[in-house]
């Protein structure tokens, strides 16, 4: 592959003079990401107000870490009042409803606002053939749900919701040609084909997420034969790529290169990752070199890189921008501009996650573009994993909630509330 390049200066500024260099007076359509009013215009002052308080709460860790466990201990000991706490708090401010149809306001209400939505049932980490099937039909069901409901392009899913954490590892050791005649491994196959089918025929994309790098591997597999099956005219699959790893940047110039050789489109979200503290400290304790990038800097260049390629080649990638980082999000309004290309094309698409980061999603939908909120659902209890990770993770690795906490603020100062 061809050296892309140097990181791209991000700063607003220069971002604007390479676009009237290229269209003259022409400018790129202003997006003012601390436009608090756009940004909160879908929350009444009684939401904002709790929301609020929850990321004034999240934004001590020691507390965050405390309640985390407090609250897994609490679900797995089935305390009474458990559920009930977390669905009114921190349930309620980063997922849609526990099923299906208690996730349709939340999908009415973003599709208010231009924004689309990404459908996600928080099941990870299953263990038997039951639980694998049911993981199985409940994706199902959201495709069948999503068919019908325009708002909603995508629905997301967890290979290790249907597949068992230590064959995935195992895959990733061996060679897959080993497994062919293994029943296990093809009751995932089945699994992961009966998804990718009902998606291709109901015109709905799936996004399989990436996980821990000792099982990724193994997850590419499967993915990597969806893509091939069920690629081949229109993008219905699309892998996840985690580029805070130093291969991944790689990876996606090969996925790239893997597809076009064998005639399929490629489906690629961009994260820049979810699973930096685990990683590094399993590479510690069994002594081999860390897989993420050392420094922010590094995995800043190695994300934008992929945005850039991904743009690059909008015509057979389809990509989705899933980040947080608000520089990534303007490169690529920059890049979009610069092409001449359709701000609402379907292979062009931001993503944040439900509950944060709202000043990028409302006012890139303000602007014009394709924007969802990754929306979780699913019984409290199944996706309490994935709500601590979520408190954690901003509060402890990015500093996520203390931005969000100054443009809270500043909504609320704005409305005079404060």
């Amino acid at each position: 592959m061809k050296d892309l390049g140097k990181p791209v200066n991000n700063k607003r500024d220069k971002i604007e003079k390479a676009v009237n260099k290229v269209f003259g007076d022409q400018q790129m359509p202003k997006i003012d990401f601390q436009n608090t009013e756009v940004a909160f215009a879908h929350k009444s002052d009684e939401e904002l107000k709790k929301m609020a308080w929850l990321f004034g709460m999240m934004n001590k860790p020691w507390l965050v870490n405390v309640g985390s466990k407090l609250g897994l201990a609490a679900i797995k000991l089935r305390l009474p009042f458990a559920e009930g706490v977390l669905k009114q708090t921190i349930f309620q401010q980063f997922c849609g409803g526990t099923t299906l149809l208690e996730t349709q306001k939340t999908i009415d209400k973003l599709h208010e606002f231009n924004t689309l939505t990404i459908l996600d049932y928080g099941a990870e980490g299953k263990e038997t053939e039951d639980d694998f099937n049911q993981t199985m039909n409940e994706t199902m069901r959201a495709i069948e749900f999503a068919a019908h409901n325009a708002p909603v392009p995508v629905v997301s899913t967890k290979v290790t919701g249907i597949a068992r954490f230590e064959l995935l590892e195992a895959i990733g050791k061996s060679n897959e040609a080993d497994f062919e005649h293994n029943e296990e491994y093809q009751n995932v196959l089945k699994r992961m084909d009966t998804i990718c089918h009902v998606a291709s025929h109901r015109n709905v994309g799936v996004f399989f997420d990436a996980e821990e790098s000792w099982i990724q591997d193994g997850i590419d597999h499967f993915v990597n034969r969806m893509m091939a099956r069920y690629n081949k005219t229109k993008v219905t699959v699309y892998n996840t790529f985690q580029l805070y790893r130093k291969d991944r940047l790689q990876y996606l110039l090969n996925s790239y290169e893997r597809a076009k050789s064998n005639g399929y489109l490629l489906g690629a979200k961009l994260v820049r990752g979810a699973y930096m503290e685990k990683e590094r400290a399993r590479a510690a304790r069994i002594g081999y070199p860390s897989p993420i990038h050392d420094t922010k800097e590094a995995t800043d260049h190695s994300y934008d890189t992929a945005v850039k390629f991904c743009v690059k080649h909008y015509e057979t990638i389809a990509s989705c921008n899933a980040t947080h980082n608000l520089n990534s999000n303007l490169l690529q309004a920059q890049l979009i501009a610069e092409m001449g290309v359709d701000k609402n094309h379907s292979h062009l698409n931001f993503c944040q996650l439900y509950g944060m980061s709202d000043n990028l999603t409302f006012n890139l939908a303000k602007a014009g573009y394709n924007v969802a909120k990754y929306v979780p659902y699913g019984p409290v209890r199944d996706v309490v994993p994935y709500l601590i990770r979520r408190a954690q993770e901003n509060t402890s690795v990015t500093g996520e909630v203390s931005r969000e906490n100054e443009l809270i603020i500043k909504e609320l100062k704005r409305r005079n509330l404060k």
